[in-house]
């Protein structure tokens, strides 16, 4: 597999994990997803889901399986999280890692081609759920308000970096360029 397929989100959503629905789920058939947590569900210095992360959860929870898998160390702070949301977490996943998404893959107990990969980075998320062989989405990262001012670097870096490798990460609302 070249760096192009490693990093090549199979599906790229125009604004955060709250504009991935049930029926794009259904239309690519997923039956499960792996979720990360920083940034892709929660800005990153916050410690407890909002009302309509919540309110998403419980619609997505009627069409697919859910699993929390994060990079972050702290279990008072993902546990709590993974807790507000009820959803069965790993912390600790040193993503681009495959371990604990393999693991959370087990614990679905679905075929890996059934189950999607959702996060902000490329080099983290899509990167780890593309060498498992997962349908990978790649989302615009929740950032707090007061940081909202700030630019991204690394995942600016990581952008341009993958295209330089012939990766399209140009966010098309629910397009799909990875076949």
């Amino acid at each position: 597999m070249t760096w192009h397929n490693f990093l090549q989100p199979d599906l790229i959503l125009a604004g955060s994990v709250l504009n991935l629905t049930p029926d794009i789920i259904q239309h690519h058939q997923l039956k499960g997803l792996v979720l990360d947590v920083d940034e892709t569900l929660v800005p990153m210095t916050v410690g407890d889901a909002s009302p309509e992360l919540k309110e998403w959860v419980e619609q997505i929870r009627s069409v697919t399986a859910l699993w929390l898998v994060s990079n972050n160390m702290s279990e008072a702070r993902i546990g709590g999280i993974a807790r507000s949301l009820n959803l069965p977490y790993y912390l600790g996943a040193a993503k681009p890692s495959r371990r604990k998404i393999r693991a959370a893959l087990q614990a679905m107990n679905l075929p890996v081609e059934q189950v999607g990969m959702v996060g902000d980075r490329l080099f983290t998320d899509v990167l780890a759920g593309n060498r498992l062989g997962m349908f990978t989405i790649l989302v615009e990262p929740i950032i707090h308000p007061d940081a909202a001012l700030r630019s991204h670097p690394i995942r600016n870096f990581e952008v341009w970096f993958s295209e330089i490798l012939g990766a399209s990460i140009n966010p098309e609302h629910t397009k799909s360029y990875k076949n």
